[in-house]
Formats: C-alpha cells, sequence, structure tokens
C-alpha cells in the first residue's frame, strides 16, 4: 500500500482544487474520473525550486501547496496527492518508482513515482506527474498501444521492466522504465532532494511549467512556449518576465504578485545555460515579489 493512511487529508477541499464531482466508491469509473480531473487540473511545475524554496513532499505540505495555495508541482507531489486521496477512497494502492529515459543523454537516477492501482483482478497503472506527457486516464498494466483522446501511449517489456512509451517526432519513444516492487514514501525523500537541489538536475538548471488537456499540450521552458496539438506544434518566446506571470494565470492558472522574478535577467538576452555551475549563478537573486 502507499501508507498515507496515517496523514490528515482534506478530500473535499482537493475535489474542489480539481473540480471533481463524481462517484466516491472505490470502482474504475472513479479512478478515471478522479484522476482525468487532477491531470486536467494542477499543472506540472518545478517554480519553488527557481526560487530556491524547499519541496516538501509530506502530505501536509502537498496539500498546502497545490490544494490550497492552488499551485502545481512535480511527480512526487502530484502523485503522493493522487494517492493519499485514492486510499481514503478504498482503492488499493502501490507506489512505484521508474527511471526516466525522455530527453536523456545518459542513464538517470530513479526519481520518478507513478501508481499500480488494484481494482478486483486486474491492476491499472495512474500518473499525474510526468509533466505534459503525463496520462489523461490510467492505463491497464498490460503491453500494448492505448489512444487517450488526441494522445497514444505504448507499454512494452523489457525482461523484468516495463517501459512507458509515446510518439514523439513521428517516432515511438520511451518515457520511462519501471519495475512491480512495491515502494513507500521515504524511499523518495532522495530522489526529490537530488531534483530539486542537484546542480545537475533539470529541474535546477530549467523554469518549466506544463499542462495537458484532451486536444492540447502546453510546455513553458525557460522564456519559450511550445503548444502542441494533433495538427502540429507552435512556439513563441516570451519578452520578459511580466509576460511570463501573466501567461503563469492566463494558461496554467498559477498566480505570482507582479515584479516576482523566476529567471534571471541573462534568459532574456539569450539562451539560459544549462551547466551546473551556471545555473546555480543563474538562480541569485531571484525573488517572489512584495
Amino acid at each position: 500500500m502507499a501508507s498515507f493512511a496515517d496523514a490528515p487529508l482534506d478530500l473535499d477541499a482537493y475535489f474542489a482544487r480539481i473540480e471533481y464531482s463524481g462517484g466516491r466508491r472505490p470502482t474504475l469509473e472513479t479512478l478515471k474520473g478522479l484522476h482525468f480531473a487532477h491531470a486536467t487540473h494542477v499543472p506540472f511545475e518545478n517554480l519553488d525550486v527557481m526560487l530556491g524554496r524547499a519541496i516538501r513532499i509530506d502530505l501536509e505540505g502537498i496539500q498546502s501547496k497545490l490544494v490550497h495555495a492552488r499551485r502545481g508541482g512535480y511527480c512526487f507531489e502530484q502523485n503522493f496527492l493522487l494517492a493519499a486521496a485514492l486510499e481514503r477512497l478504498g482503492f488499493r494502492v502501490t507506489l512505484l518508482q521508474a527511471r526516466v529515459r525522455f530527453g536523456a543523454q545518459r542513464i538517470l537516477p530513479r526519481t520518478h513515482v507513478l501508481l499500480a492501482v488494484d481494482i478486483d483482478d486486474r491492476r491499472w497503472l495512474a500518473d499525474c506527474g510526468f509533466r505534459s506527457f503525463g496520462l489523461l486516464e490510467p492505463l491497464p498494466l498490460a503491453t500494448g498501444e492505448f489512444r487517450q483522446f488526441a494522445w497514444s501511449y505504448r507499454l512494452a517489456r523489457e525482461e523484468a521492466h516495463w517501459v512507458l512509451k509515446a510518439p514523439v517526432g513521428g517516432h515511438w519513444q520511451d518515457l520511462y522504465t519501471f519495475t512491480l516492487e512495491p515502494q513507500y514514501p521515504v524511499d523518495f525523500e532522495p530522489a526529490n532532494h537530488y531534483v530539486s537541489t542537484h546542480p545537475n538536475s533539470r529541474f535546477v538548471q530549467t523554469l518549466t511549467v506544463q499542462r495537458v488537456a484532451p486536444e492540447r499540450r502546453l510546455v513553458l521552458r525557460n522564456t519559450e512556449l511550445a503548444v502542441s496539438t494533433p495538427e502540429g506544434d507552435t512556439r513563441r518566446s516570451l519578452k520578459d518576465h511580466a509576460e511570463l506571470i501573466e501567461l503563469l494565470a492566463a494558461e496554467f492558472g498559477l498566480n505570482f504578485p507582479p515584479g516576482t522574478t523566476l529567471l534571471a535577467v541573462s534568459a532574456w538576452s539569450g539562451p539560459v545555460s544549462h551547466s551546473g555551475a551556471d545555473s546555480a549563478t543563474d538562480r541569485r537573486g531571484l525573488r517572489a515579489g512584495n
């Protein structure tokens, strides 16, 4: 089990946050409805990392940020909250650990969490925390190709490992690989520390906010916004922090005070360095507004 049973959870506040008004019995219909509502209402984002704030993955801290402050978060925050809610509704939930392959130029540590949810005699994979490629609905744990609205996914086996794939640029690409070994919340504390503080972590190097919908994916990286639809992709560059703050509110539902600085000034005049030393220097002096 995911083992969030001892931590307080305000289910009504969570359901209001994701605008979920469906059933509360532990059925497949409930799982699909809750997963879709969460995936389409809570953006994936690392803005607190860019502001130098600690990322809490205890349930109290997650609720304070994602539910009450109406923020987004990355995989530990997103999927821990979903797992806790599912447990409260009577689902059997197991935390699984994955190694990201998408966009990787080297073997990365296991820094992704996803959920296995057992209903009757069938197991489903749930994941609201894999950026714009996150699932809109759970997938059955079975090899094959699956369609979710405008998006396709494929589950394959590599000996003892499972691999989740998606078409990118006309080719199927690995998103991440995982096993079915059960994990506990404490197992992800080292990974959370790594992804939020290590200079080699993507989340330390690059501001990102992402959102998935049935017909559109939004990906903001530093000063560039990419919009993907079944018809193709479009991109545009933001001109300054004011436009960035406006975009966060309009497209992602994230409200920051005017004057909030999320990127170094150099980001607006040229590409942001992805080296550990340079990114650490770039983050100095960032502030969260008045």
